[in-house]
């Protein structure tokens, strides 16, 4: 299947559990028989960040609002949202993919699936948190001796 494919399957999963309130569980195995997400490598990506995303919502979430200026996470469309969750947990807990990776491919996806200015807001956000985690990894391995 590729990353980029199960990528964009998990973000729309994740966009699916927004508006589903149903069990994560159940939802998570109906959409990878449906999607026939079945190669090792894609089932431990797509299981990894939309149980890490879902696990970490509430971080996720601050760090995108504290980012996104004058909008609140309720306001944000949910794809955007879906979106930018899923490369902000690569961002902070996959070393395997890097950074300029993840915010390209979310860049793409909300050229895909979202508004006329999803791009770009998108974008930003990704581009200001990922400065955050930046020059927050650079000052722990500074104080590290």
């Amino acid at each position: 299947m590729g990353r980029r494919e199960t990528r964009e399957n998990a973000m729309k999963l994740l966009y699916q559990i927004q508006i589903q309130k149903d069990d994560i569980k159940e939802q998570i195995e109906m959409f990878m028989e449906e999607n026939q997400i079945t190669s090792d490598p894609d089932k431990e990506y797509f299981l990894d960040v939309v149980n890490g995303v879902a696990e970490k919502s509430e971080e996720l979430d601050e760090l995108i609002a504290h980012h996104a200026k004058d909008w609140s996470i309720n306001r944000m469309p949910k794809v955007d949202l879906a979106i930018m969750r899923l490369s902000c947990y690569e961002m902070k807990y996959r070393d395997d993919i890097p950074v300029n990776v993840s915010i390209n491919e979310a860049v793409e996806m909300a050229k895909k699936y979202g508004g006329d200015q999803s791009k770009t807001f998108v974008n930003g956000v990704l581009g200001k948190i990922y400065e955050e985690i930046k020059s927050y990894s650079d000052n722990k391995s500074e104080e590290q001796p």
